[in-house]
């Protein structure tokens, strides 16, 4: 009987130690992911925020191939016309080396055919990379004060001239009925078995502007001047620093799915940037998230 209560104690003890450590989460490192990532001035500095911001998460194995040059020149169409240039060398290589996961890229187009330079891309891609999955980072308008030559206007007047209310309701119209329908849609009829999403980078540089103008920024920040302290830097309206933190963490998030709310990563504002991405990504368009 004594025997008998032992070997029973003993059993217990061991089912409750298994079942207890079954408990305890194992921590893993999280894994990242292999990235060729071609664009502009518009699209770099998120490049180069997810890099910086994906090691402080713990995807210690994230890597990316980073391609880029100014304007018109960073357009995938452009990238691929470009057929001896090193920049179109440099992409090619990098796909032909194969085991690239996520290629990202802006928009734009050169002609009425909007979807020539992605589709020719990710034609390209798929030889090599048959389970690649491609991102298309929406920029947002440029100029917002007008182009000082005058061949564009002033945001509001831009949006007033095109029949919306706001910058914003244009920026919306314009994701949903050209970027996605026009666009993204498109290309996934051609490429039914790649994930094609989007990502909503340019709704930072709209909200935290707008915030800069209701005075809800709990930092000193210019509307136009440095890089440090400023919505924009320029004219064109590149970003600065508040902009570019804000976008990092919608890619972060947009590509990654790191909870924003618990994220830890540093912005060095006051404003609660990861709420402002947080809210851009929450409201995006589920049909166009990864």
């Amino acid at each position: 009987m004594k025997i008998f209560r032992f070997l029973t104690v003993a059993l217990l003890l061991v089912l409750f130690s298994c079942s207890k450590e079954e408990e305890i989460p194992q921590l893993t490192e999280a894994r990242g992911y292999n990235m060729l990532l071609i664009g502009n001035s518009f699209f770099r500095p998120y490049a180069e925020k997810l890099n910086e911001m994906a090691f402080d998460a713990g995807f210690t194995n994230h890597n990316s191939t980073t391609v880029f040059r100014g304007g018109e020149n960073g357009r995938p169409i452009n990238f691929w016309n470009d057929s001896s240039s090193a920049e179109h060398q440099q992409i090619k290589s990098t796909l032909d080396a194969g085991n690239i996961e996520y290629f990202g890229m802006t928009f734009g187009h050169d002609s009425i055919n909007r979807i020539e330079g992605h589709y020719a891309w990710i034609e390209y891609a798929l030889q090599n990379n048959p389970d690649i999955t491609i991102f298309i980072s929406l920029s947002p308008f440029d100029f917002p004060n007008g182009d000082p030559n005058g061949t564009r206007p002033d945001w509001n007047t831009f949006a007033s001239d095109n029949g919306f209310n706001s910058i914003q309701e244009f920026y919306d119209y314009y994701i949903n009925e050209i970027i996605h329908n026009e666009i993204v849609d498109q290309l996934r009829i051609e490429f039914p078995s790649t994930k094609i999403f989007t990502i909503p980078t340019g709704l930072a540089t709209f909200d935290l502007a707008q915030m800069n103008i209701d005075g809800l920024l709990l930092d000193d920040i210019d509307m136009f001047g440095a890089r440090e302290t400023s919505i924009f830097t320029d004219s064109k309206g590149h970003q600065g620093n508040i902009v570019r933190e804000t976008g990092g963490l919608i890619w972060l998030n947009s590509i990654y799915h790191v909870a924003l709310n618990t994220n830890t990563y540093q912005t060095g504002f006051n404003t609660d940037l990861h709420e402002i991405a947080k809210q851009i990504t929450d409201n995006h368009d589920p049909n166009y998230k990864q």
